[in-house]
């Protein structure tokens, strides 16, 4: 199992962390950007997350057992909503275009994007995120995926809000509409 989890499913995140790297050049300007204690709050979370799933082992037990007997097609299963969760936030920043930023931003000239994923959930580079960790975890399949995506999950909640919450002062009423319209994570849901 180790050698499979250690060869398709990190070789579609390196993929993707290529393509983000070099998708984020030509970005706009910042007009107004999180602190760096505002951005540890929702990034430390996520290096603890991606430490749990990719240790060989965690060392205690509990978190190192197994969920239910480790069987090929929960790999498969995980690295394809890994895939597909990855392709989907591709899909998201391409459409987001230079208003996108990993750290919460407002930029000059900021445009509120409805449309696209955005017309699925407000957040869809987080949704696929999870995604892909839900993916990741489950091929996996031990107790720390289990607690890796709740952290996933906690560190995204954290940060949308922060988000929401400088989207509504920017945007005003459009935003609040499109808020009403649109789940935030989960299309229709949450």
């Amino acid at each position: 199992m180790d050698s499979l989890i250690f060869q398709l499913i990190p070789a579609l995140w390196l993929a993707w962390l290529g393509y983000w790297g070099w998708a984020s050049r030509g970005n706009k300007p910042a007009q107004r950007t999180e602190t760096l204690a505002s951005r540890l709050q929702h990034v430390l979370p996520l290096v603890l997350a991606v430490a749990l799933i990719w240790a060989a082992r965690i060392g205690w037990a509990p978190l190192d057992a197994w969920l239910w007997p480790w069987q090929p097609a929960q790999y498969w299963a995980g690295a394809a909503l890994t895939a597909a969760g990855l392709l989907f936030t591709v899909w998201a920043r391409r459409h987001l275009g230079r208003n996108w930023s990993g750290v919460v931003t407002i930029k000059r000239d900021h445009e509120l994007v409805c449309d696209g994923p955005y017309a699925l959930v407000r957040h869809p580079i987080y949704t696929g995120l999870l995604l892909a960790f839900v993916g990741s975890a489950l091929a996996r399949g031990q107790w720390r995926g289990v607690l890796a995506v709740a952290l996933v999950l906690l560190a995204f909640w954290r940060k949308l809000r922060l988000e929401e919450r400088w989207m509504r002062e920017t945007f005003g009423a459009r935003y609040e509409a499109y808020a009403g319209r649109v789940a935030a994570l989960i299309p229709f849901v949450l």
